[in-house]
């Protein structure tokens, strides 16, 4: 069959082929200077003049790419666990990316300038797993056989490198499907915005590019629609997206479930669209790559390769039971049809100095952009501190912050308003913090003033530190968790606290990750009054208290809101949410911003014997404070911004605060109840509002629900 197919293919090599012969030699030994035309003659006619003119590198190449297909086979197989269709049908490209286009240093896999490659169907994760090995990076063969495994670097899906997993060369914790591209706008907005800040005119410290592969199911889900056209919009060119089209999902053939034209849908989203009919095709997969990379025209591509899931199994290759293990039972044979030995993890010599050869030409790069960066941070002191700074993930002590954050003025405010004075002096303080808003910017109070808007046109630059999402919540998540992969800025971003479930998935995956993102969530309660209980979160702020490694803080005014922030710009191993108020709230002066970095204190001590305690959060901590006045004698206010920070406290902290010898508690918060059973016990009672809200003006509608000083009052004294 093999002999037949390369007959024919040499046989249609045409004469335009042929006098294209010296270029294409010299695109597949991976030239820069010299980028061939796109022909529009057919993929066996081009194999065939690849094969003719540089048999060396495409060989090298296509025995690559079938022993990362062997690496995929023997690793699930011996998992009995794992999906073979794509490190199967997209070896290819795999080879060209890692083989000739894409700019990394293995042995720096942290280097600020290296191209970033995200693989968002994160299910095909031995996919990478055998790149990187292959290309030189820290990942022994043991760790590549170990795939699945308890405490391996080759987990089901790739993992950012993080307290579980420091795997080099993962860019980004993809698996939920849609993510990974979504998270690639942010990475190009991040590269863009390292550009526009620390480029100069005699050094070019940033020029990479962000590349991404996606499949079928990535493109069906809504958030890659949302972040697909803001990075259209904002015109990332630096983006690259290869779109494994195998006409393949899980359950079905995806004509099953899909019927648009994908390519045309991108074009008018603003994408560069290329279509390649054979994705197996190296040649025209590195033509399409650098043709993509040289395209500074204001667009993002999409490269539309056709290719073959589960290519080298033929039992299952090109159905829907290629996805995942089906093929595993015919992994033997079809090693022997690829002309693999029968050793398993077999990686020839060749190959491995193929990839060595590489890694060198790679590290001569590497260094020149060394010596142009050490001279950039000679002549740019000030500017060198601050990438140092982003680089190293170092921002100023709790202390600092807390001191470039003035008082307040002591007059009743929303948080929301408090929060937008503090916000600009973490700014201030912090070069590389950024914000941003789901067209909410004028009701969230998050806008860095000064700081210019992030985009192309309209004013905008790629200096600007407010990011426009639209209204695309849930791409807003996916594109800040891109910033922080990235790996210099500290980005925030802001929408109303009920669309916060539009964004759980990107901040699940943020506080797995433990990216050091901030959500700033406003219009925190039924408080909200007139426009409802589609817009009063009751039960929102205990879900995100669900999340492992995600810090909640809901301030109760000025004081606390200035901790909160600090405590979420300060943070580097995860996110946090900072729920702020609508509504004015007191200032009671008996809050401490340094005591809100510890998540609880004691806010008013009692006079006399402790009888009682009301533990309150946000808006209701002036009622609880009001409330123990009326009751007088031994009742103690504590506040508890944050529980997650106040549960890392020591033992002999929180008895302190909350000392067993007193078992007479109340919690007041307007919101579900469930979580404030764990301090008060099963003895202890809840002030909380356990159903939806309704419409009116808010301050009825939390007299109607119980959330006022009066009823906190009565209700702890009947309990007492």
């Amino acid at each position: 069959r093999t002999s037949r197919l390369l007959a024919l293919r040499i046989s249609q090599a045409d004469s335009y082929c042929k006098m294209k012969c010296a270029a294409i030699a010299l695109a597949l030994q991976g030239a820069t200077g010299l980028v061939a035309p796109r022909l529009t003659v057919k993929s066996s006619a081009l194999n065939a003049a690849t094969l003719e003119v540089a048999p060396a590198t495409s060989e090298a190449l296509q025995t690559a790419a079938n022993e990362a297909r062997g690496l995929a086979m023997d690793s699930i197989a011996a998992a009995k666990s794992g999906h073979l269709g794509l490190p199967l049908g997209a070896a290819e490209m795999g080879a060209v990316l890692f083989g000739q286009s894409m700019t990394f240093n293995p042995d720096d896999p942290q280097w600020v300038n290296r191209d970033r490659f995200v693989l968002s169907a994160g299910h095909g994760s031995m996919f990478l797993y055998s790149w990187l090995h292959l290309a030189g990076y820290d990942i022994p063969k043991d760790e590549v056989a170990n795939f699945r495994q308890h405490h391996s670097a080759t987990p089901g899906h790739p993992e950012f490198p993080n307290s579980e997993h420091t795997t080099p060369g993962i860019e980004a914790t993809t698996g939920p499907l849609g993510a990974g591209i979504s998270n690639c706008a942010g990475l190009a907005a991040a590269s863009k915005m390292s550009a526009a800040m620390f480029n100069t005119p005699e050094h070019t410290i940033f020029d990479n590019h962000i590349f991404c592969m996606v499949g079928d199911g990535c493109l069906q889900e809504g958030v890659s629609a949302e972040a697909s056209c803001f990075a259209a919009h904002e015109k990332l060119d630096n983006l690259i997206v290869l779109y494994d089209a195998n006409d393949v999902t899980l359950d079905k053939m995806a004509e099953f479930t899909q019927s648009e034209d994908v390519g045309a849908r991108y074009e008018a989203y603003g994408w560069d669209v290329i279509t390649l009919t054979d994705g197996h095709d190296l040649k025209a997969i590195y033509e399409a790559i650098e043709e993509a990379k040289a395209n500074d025209n204001g667009k993002p591509t999409m490269i539309i390769a056709k290719t073959e899931i589960g290519r080298g199994i033929d039992e299952v290759a090109g159905t829907n039971a290629a996805h995942g293990e089906a093929g595993v039972a015919y992994v033997d044979e079809a090693r022997k049809n690829l002309g693999l030995p029968a050793d398993k993890w077999h990686v020839s010599d060749d190959t491995y100095k193929f990839f060595a050869d590489r890694k060198a030409a790679q590290k001569s790069q590497y260094d020149a952009w060394q010596a142009t960066y050490k001279a950039w941070q000679a002549a740019n002191p000030e500017q060198a501190k601050i990438l140092q700074d982003g680089i190293d993930g170092k921002t100023p002590s709790e202390a600092e912050l807390l001191k470039a954050i003035p008082k307040g003025s002591g007059e009743a405010e929303a948080t929301r308003i408090s929060g937008s004075a503090i916000i600009n002096d973490i700014a201030a303080a912090m070069p590389l913090y950024i914000s941003g808003s789901a067209d909410l910017h004028g009701s969230n109070k998050n806008y860095i003033k000064g700081a210019g808007d992030f985009g192309a046109d309209f004013g905008k630059s790629y200096k600007g530190r407010n990011v426009y999402y639209g209204i695309r919540e849930h791409a807003m998540g996916c594109i800040m968790n891109g910033f922080a992969y990235y790996g210099l800025f500290r980005p925030s971003g802001a929408t109303f606290l009920v669309f916060a479930d539009y964004m759980r998935a990107a901040v699940r995956i943020a506080a797995l990750a433990e990216l050091p993102v901030s959500y700033i969530w406003t219009h925190d309660s039924i408080g909200v009054g007139e426009d409802g209980p589609t817009h009063q979160p009751v039960e929102t702020v205990s879900g995100l208290r669900a999340f492992p490694n995600l810090d909640v803080f809901r301030p109760a005014d000025y004081e606390e809101t200035a901790g909160a922030y600090v405590g979420a710009a300060v943070r580097t191993n995860g996110p946090t949410a900072l729920i702020l108020s609508r509504q004015n709230l007191d200032q009671t002066g008996t809050t401490s911003r340094e005591d809100t970095l510890k998540g609880g204190y004691v806010a008013v001590k009692e006079s006399g014997d402790l009888k009682c305690i009301i533990i309150a959060t946000g808006s209701e901590l002036q009622h609880a404070v009001a409330a123990a006045k009326q009751i007088g004698g031994g009742v103690r206010v504590v506040s508890m911004p944050c529980m997650e920070r106040f549960d890392r406290q020591s033992d002999a902290y929180k008895a302190e605060v909350l000392p067993d010898s007193c078992r007479k508690r109340v919690a007041m918060e307007a919101g579900v109840s469930t979580m404030w059973y764990k301090y008060v016990g099963l003895d202890g009672k809840v002030i909380g509002v356990d159903r939806f809200g309704f419409s009116a003006p808010g301050d009825i509608v939390m007299a109607e629900l119980g959330m006022t000083a009066d009823n906190c009052a009565k209700e702890v004294k009947a309990y007492m």
